[in-house]
C-alpha cells in the first residue's frame, strides 16, 4: 500500500508543477524525492502537500488582483440585492449568471433594462463581483467615463490599442449606457467598442431606456440598429421595471415608524411597484 500512495503522490506532484509553471522544479524532484524515500522521509508526499499549498495561494494572490483591478462598487453582493423587490427577477436565474462559464465563454451579453432607483447597478456588480471570485476578469466603469478615454485614445491615434487592451476583460460592465449624449465622437468610439467585441468578449449594459429611445445616444438611425443588433444577438435580457428603491426608502424614512401615509395613492395600493410600458421598438427586442 505505501509503494501505491507514493505513486500517487508523485503523479500529483507531476500534475501541479505543470499547473504552477515550474519546469525547474519538475526536473530536480524526482533526485531529491528518491533521496529522502532513501533516508526514509516520504518526500513525495511533501512535495504534492506544498505544491498544493502553492497552487491555493497563487489562486487568491491572482483574485485579489483582479478584485482591485475590477473596479466594482463596493458593497453590492447577490447576498445584499432585494430579490423580493424585483418580483419579475429569477434569482435562479441571476446565481446561474453569476456563475458565468456558458455566457462567457461563448462572449454572450447581458442586458438590464430599468427605470433609475430599480436595482440595475447593484445587480450588475453583484454578478460581476461573484465573476472574479470564480476566476473571470472583470472591469466595472461608468459608461461616459470610459468613452470619454476611448476619445482620448482617438486624438492620440491609439483608438485601436486602447480598444485591445479591454480585450483582457472577460467582461466589461457599461453602466448607465442611456447618459451617454448624443455626440459624434462618444458615439463612434462606443460603437467601435461594441463592434470589437461583439460574438468575442462579454458586455453587461445597464440602461435607463428602452432600445426604442436609443436613437438620444447614436447620431443616426443605421449606427443605432447596427448596435442594437450586435448586443441582442446573443444575450440575456432582463427587465428590472420596479419603482425608485432610492425613493421608496426615502419615503419610508420621511414618514416614520409605525406611522401610516395621510393619504393611500393608487400606487401604494398596489405595492409601490408599476410597469413602465415597452414602445413597439423595445417590445420586439425584449421579447
Amino acid at each position: 500500500m505505501t509503494g501505491i500512495a507514493t505513486s500517487v503522490d508523485a503523479a500529483r506532484v507531476e500534475l501541479l508543477l505543470n499547473e504552477l509553471r515550474l519546469p525547474g522544479v519538475k526536473a530536480i524532484w524526482p533526485k531529491l524525492a528518491a533521496q529522502s524515500d532513501k533516508e526514509g522521509r516520504p518526500a513525495a508526499r511533501f512535495l504534492a502537500a506544498l505544491a498544493e499549498h502553492e497552487a491555493a495561494d497563487r489562486t487568491r494572490r491572482r483574485i485579489e488582483r483582479h478584485m482591485v483591478e475590477a473596479r466594482l462598487p463596493a458593497g453590492k453582493t447577490l447576498a445584499t440585492f432585494d430579490f423580493e423587490s424585483v418580483p419579475m427577477l429569477s434569482k435562479a436565474q441571476a446565481m446561474a449568471l453569476a456563475a458565468g462559464d456558458a455566457w462567457l465563454k461563448a462572449g454572450a451579453n447581458l442586458l438590464l433594462f430599468g427605470p433609475p432607483g430599480g436595482g440595475k447597478t447593484h445587480l450588475g456588480t453583484a454578478i460581476g463581483l461573484a465573476l472574479v471570485e470564480n476566476g473571470w476578469r472583470v472591469l466595472f466603469a461608468r459608461t461616459t467615463d470610459l468613452v470619454q478615454r476611448l476619445q482620448v485614445a482617438r486624438r492620440e491615434l491609439a483608438l485601436e490599442s486602447a480598444i485591445a487592451k479591454l480585450d483582457r476583460y472577460d467582461l466589461l460592465i457599461l453602466d448607465d449606457i442611456t447618459y451617454v449624449s448624443k455626440d459624434q465622437a462618444e458615439t463612434s468610439v462606443l460603437f467601435e467598442l461594441i463592434a470589437a467585441r461583439y460574438e468575442r468578449r462579454s458586455l453587461l449594459i445597464t440602461a435607463n431606456q428602452p432600445f426604442g429611445e436609443w436613437g438620444r445616444i447614436f447620431p443616426d438611425q443605421a449606427m443605432t440598429l447596427a448596435a442594437i443588433d450586435r448586443l441582442v444577438h446573443h444575450a440575456t435580457i432582463l427587465e428590472m421595471n420596479v419603482e425608485s428603491y432610492r425613493r421608496k426608502v426615502a419615503l419610508d424614512r420621511r414618514r416614520g415608524p409605525g406611522r401610516p401615509p395621510v393619504h393611500t395613492t393608487p400606487n401604494e395600493l398596489d405595492g409601490g411597484q408599476r410597469q413602465l410600458s415597452p414602445d413597439s421598438a423595445a417590445s420586439s427586442h425584449l421579447d
